[in-house]
């Protein structure tokens, strides 16, 4: 019976091959990006969990409220991890990294620098499971000037060569280190991603005792089954014992005083699988994702899969009449309504299953493309998921009988005097106003879709043209310039004197991209009790123009005044934060040293508010203080041959350094890099709302189809009484219209109210204006009639004669 069932099923997809392609390839596009979503969504559901006590990792964060700010760090101070090992039981294991940046690493005569770094407690392989190839995970990183390095690493340096026991010599540090272990590499989905792991021995200060200071990522690990909020309550109790008397000594003041001013200092613990999804605090590792995105996404696919199903229950309720008859002789000839409804849910699955091999094949061709634009190395590898096979099956099934089961009961319930004795039967009206629903539901998934990607695209749009508060347009920036050792200042008057140069400026205080970072505690004149956690930048005399920005008061640092060793610049926010508007010049702000000892600043100059962060976050008070940090230097330029600039820098970066890499980037490039997650989103959004559009196309141009054949005698009557074809065209393009129209008018609101709350997540973001909701249901109309108007006008062309004599 099964055999027969299939055999029919094939004989009525070939003999309707357009119904059928159009049913295949919607249902094909509609499983291909569901299969592609999934892959996204279960990488990213999956950072972290390759580590075999991911259930009981937790990563102590640090959060503040001072003078009406809010801190959140994901940095900490030197000794949080020791005092918790040693005061609560329930921490089985701490470890700590701090990261080292990126320096050029030499051995023999091979540099690079496209290493990341960091160094790790000597129980940092116990805790994360990273398993060595070589080297003992349990004693590798016990004495200073070791590390543990990467195969790829290893392989760069050393070829084929077993790199225990070899030195690498990172040259800006003049401190070589002895490779003691091997690892494969950091799985991609982990939130952090290093190279070389080095002892945290060769750390001066590891083992500072000091709570005022915060650079240690740390990780505690508990018994297996805790509840991690029970050792949180008990954190406000070593917060007092141990940051109390520092804060005394550092600003005059108990905790219970400090508190008492509206200020707040805790600790608060993060499950470790929740750090690359739901964290949103400041100096991360790595970017993080956002589970919005995971939710948005994920609601693309089941839309997308939706509507492909949706397409498939329209067409085969509306071409009912083409098997009406059929379904009336077959329940003469004694067949039941069960047999039939089986026969209908064969034929969906035949269909689905086709489909699903299409989806595949489309999966396989499109997964380079999309990691390209998600920036992920995703695979659809049946071989190393077991479970893959069985489950596109399993959702071949579910989708087959999800989207046949409505065409199956309605078909296999005519009756069989009706269909027999009509012409023509057209079905119900509860079939069609079915039909009319489901079109709505389609246009109102595909115009939500719509003002979703207008918006997102508004918005980074916004961003790129915002006022920054700097210039980033033709700003270089030089990398690594400490190679030049003591002749980087001849260096950067050497590339002065050229005159395409406008400026240079010596910092590593950069308001895009990776960035130095200085957090400075101060309080205004001397009122400790108004304590306020600032950014500090130290920069040199240039640092300002260079950049474009702009005073608001006061006066730069100058060679003029021999007292700039103790001013400051300070930015809008802090002058308003200290509560002195218009009155901050001349004005002093304490900064109490880790000692306990005090330094005093005197403020000569306020710089006008520029974005130093993300415009995700709000502008926050910056301090600018007189200094030389060598390292890299920033170049403004005025020129249209920027290629030949470049060429003739690097000619005089090789007359100083010629081993030395020159490693340049531009500071607009830099910027833009800061929202590359918003921007693969925006693309991705955009790609997926065109598909979907296009297969809510799909299936109205099949119902156009449809509505035409039925309509063949009606409109060949009316062209016979003179309608001409305009009003043919209107007449058949209406019904739909309506539907679409309706659907705008339920999808605007909700698309209004989401991406509303997408925007929350900006400080600084557009509004939705009403020409934005206007743009998609206009855009949802034409394409609607684009659609319907082909069949329309076919059919209205088409010879009375020949359609009155087909009847």
């Amino acid at each position: 019976m099964l055999t027969n069932y299939i055999k029919i099923a094939w004989r009525n997809l070939l003999r309707n091959k357009a119904f059928s392609a159009i049913n295949i390839v919607g249902l094909a596009l509609g499983l291909a990006t569901c299969l592609l979503i999934s892959l996204f969504l279960l990488d990213e559901l999956s950072y972290d969990r390759y580590n075999a006590k991911a259930n009981r990792i937790v990563r102590i964060v640090f959060h503040g409220v001072m003078n009406g700010g809010e801190i959140n760090e994901a940095s900490i101070m030197p000794p949080v991890a020791q005092t918790l090992k040693t005061d609560y039981p329930e921490v089985e294991e701490a470890t700590r990294i701090r990261t080292a940046g990126s320096p050029a690493i030499t051995v023999g005569e091979k540099t690079f620098r496209d290493n990341q770094l960091a160094y790790v407690d000597s129980n940092f392989f116990q805790v994360f499971t990273l398993p060595l190839i070589r080297g003992d995970a349990k004693t590798a990183l016990n004495q200073p000037g070791t590390a543990v390095i990467t195969q790829e690493m290893a392989r760069k340096f050393f070829g084929n060569e077993n790199p225990i026991g070899k030195s690498l010599l990172i040259k800006s540090w003049n401190t070589p280190f002895r490779i003691t272990g091997l690892i494969d590499k950091v799985p991609t989905n982990s939130h952090f991603h290093f190279d070389m792991f080095m002892s945290m021995a060769d750390v001066s200060d590891a083992k500072s005792p000091s709570w005022m200071t915060s650079s240690y990522y740390t990780y505690l690990v508990l018994p297996d089954g805790y509840d991690p909020k029970q050792l949180e309550a008990k954190l406000p109790q070593m917060v007092n014992k141990y940051m109390g008397p520092q804060i005394q000594q550092a600003f005059g003041m108990s905790m219970s005083q400090f508190r008492q001013k509206g200020n707040d200092l805790s600790f608060r613990l993060q499950p470790l699988t929740d750090i690359h999804l739901h964290s949103n605090i400041t100096a991360e590792l790595a970017p993080n994702g956002d589970v919005q995105y995971v939710y948005i996404f994920g609601a693309i696919a089941l839309f997308m899969l939706l509507i492909a199903c949706i397409n498939f229950m329209n067409l085969s309720t509306a071409g009912a009449s083409k098997r009406a008859k059929e379904v009336g002789i077959r329940k003469v000839m004694g067949s039941l309504r069960q047999s039939l409804t089986y026969q209908f849910l064969i034929e969906s699955l035949l269909l689905t299953m086709l489909a699903l091999v299409l989806a595949v094949g489309i999966v396989y061709l499109a997964l380079p493309l999309f990691n390209e634009l998600a920036g992920k190395t995703l695979a659809l590898n049946f071989g190393d998921r077991v479970w893959l096979f069985p489950g596109l099956l399993l959702l071949g099934v579910l989708v087959g009988i999800l989207a046949g089961s409505y065409p199956a009961f309605f078909l296999s319930s005519f009756k069989p005097i009706a269909v027999l004795k009509s012409t023509k039967f057209t079905g119900d009206r509860k079939s069609i106003s079915l039909r009319s629903g489901l079109v709505v539901v389609q246009f109102s998934i595909s115009i939500i879709l719509m003002i979703g990607t207008t918006v997102v695209y508004r918005q980074l749009s916004y961003i790129q043209n915002k006022k920054l508060g700097y210039s980033k347009e033709q700003v270089l920036v030089l990398s690594d310039t400490w190679q030049l050792n003591q002749k980087e200042e001849v260096f950067r008057n050497q590339i002065l004197q050229d005159p395409r140069v406008v400026s240079v400026s010596t910092s590593g205080y950069l308001p895009a991209g990776p960035s130095y970072s200085n957090n400075f505690m101060v309080y205004p004149e001397t009122n400790a009790s108004q304590l306020v956690k600032t950014l500090r930048y130290d920069v040199d005399y240039e640092y300002i123009p260079t950049l474009g920005m702009q005073l608001s008061a006061g006066r730069n640092f100058s060679r003029e005044y021999g007292t700039d060793s103790s001013g400051v610049i300070l930015n809008e926010t802090a002058v308003k934060t200290f509560g002195w508007n218009n009155t901050a010049l001349g004005r002093t702000i304490t900064h109490s040293e880790n000692d306990g000892k005090r330094k005093t600043y005197r403020v000569v100059g306020v710089v006008k508010d520029f974005h130093f962060r993300s415009l995700h976050e709000s502008i926050s008070p910056l301090v600018m203080t007189l200094g030389r940090n060598n390292g890299t230097v920033i170049i403004k330029a005025k020129t249209k041959d920027m290629s030949g600039l470049l060429a003739s820098m690097e000619k005089e970066w090789k007359k100083f350094a010629p081993d030395a890499p020159f490693m340049y980037s531009f500071l607009d490039k830099r910027f833009n890099d800061t929202y590359l997650a918003e921007q693969k989103t925006g693309r991705i959004l955009g790609i997926f709302a065109g598909l979907t559009i296009f297969v809510a196309c799909l299936g109205l141009f099949g119902l156009a189809t449809f509505t035409a054949e039925q309509r063949t005698k009606e409109i060949g009557v009316r062209k016979v009484l003179g309608a001409s074809v305009t009003s043919i065209v209107a007449m058949l393009s209406k019904d739909f219209l309506k539907l679409v129209a309706i659907a705008i008018v339920l999808a605007t609101p909700m698309a209004w109210y989401a991406m509303n709350k997408w925007l929350q997540a900006f400080a600084y973001k557009i509004d939705i204006t009403w020409w934005m909701l206007i743009l998609a249901g206009a855009l949802a109309v034409v394409i609607a009639l684009l659609t319907v108007s082909f069949q329309s006008i076919k059919a209205a062309l088409m010879n009375p004669v020949k359609s009155l004599r087909s009847e």
